[in-house]
C-alpha cells in the first residue's frame, strides 16, 4: 500500500493574539557545556526560534525572521537529560510583525539519588519554568 502524497498549503489560520505552539524536547548530553551537566542559555533561545518558526508558518505560510528580543530571563537551570516543553504565544499582531512570549518548562529531570540507578528520572509536578522571553518576528507582506 502506498502512502498518499500531501501537497503543502498556505497558512490556514490568520494570526490572532493568543495563538500558540508547544514543542516537546529531550536535552541530549552532547549539549552540556558546564559542570553539573548544565546547558548554556543559548540552547533555550534556539528552541524559541523553532517554536516561533512553526507559529509563523501556521499563521503566515512563511518561516519569518527573528528581529529582536525585548526581554530574556533565565530563571532555573536546564540540564542534559531534561525533558522540556517549549511554548510560543502571540501577544501582538502587526501588519508584518508578530510579538510573542516564550517559555521553556522542565517537565522531567534525572533523579539526584544515585541509589535509584543512573537512568532514574522524575516527572516534575509542577514543571519548572527555566527560561522566559518576549521577542518579535517579521514576516513578508501578504501577497
Amino acid at each position: 500500500m502506498s502512502t498518499p502524497s500531501v501537497q503543502g498549503t498556505p497558512a490556514g489560520r490568520p494570526a490572532v493574539v493568543g495563538m500558540g505552539v508547544t514543542h516537546a524536547r529531550y536535552v541530549p548530553f552532547s549539549h552540556a557545556h558546564y559542570a553539573g551537566n548544565l546547558v548554556d542559555g543559548a540552547y533555550s533561545l534556539a528552541l524559541f526560534g523553532d517554536v516561533a518558526t512553526e507559529l509563523c508558518i501556521r499563521t503566515d505560510g512563511d518561516e519569518g525572521l527573528f528581529a529582536s528580543y525585548s526581554d530574556v530571563q533565565f530563571l532555573a537551570p536546564v540540564r542534559a537529560g531534561d525533558c522540556l516543553e517549549v511554548r510560543a504565544r502571540l501577544v501582538r499582531v502587526g501588519s508584518r510583525s508578530r510579538e510573542m512570549e516564550f517559555e521553556v518548562l522542565v517537565t522531567a529531570r534525572g533523579a539526584d539519588d544515585p541509589s535509584r540507578g543512573v537512568s532514574a528520572a522524575d516527572v516534575l509536578e509542577p514543571p519548572v519554568l527555566a527560561t522566559r522571553a518576549r521577542g518579535t518576528v517579521v514576516v513578508p507582506p501578504p501577497a
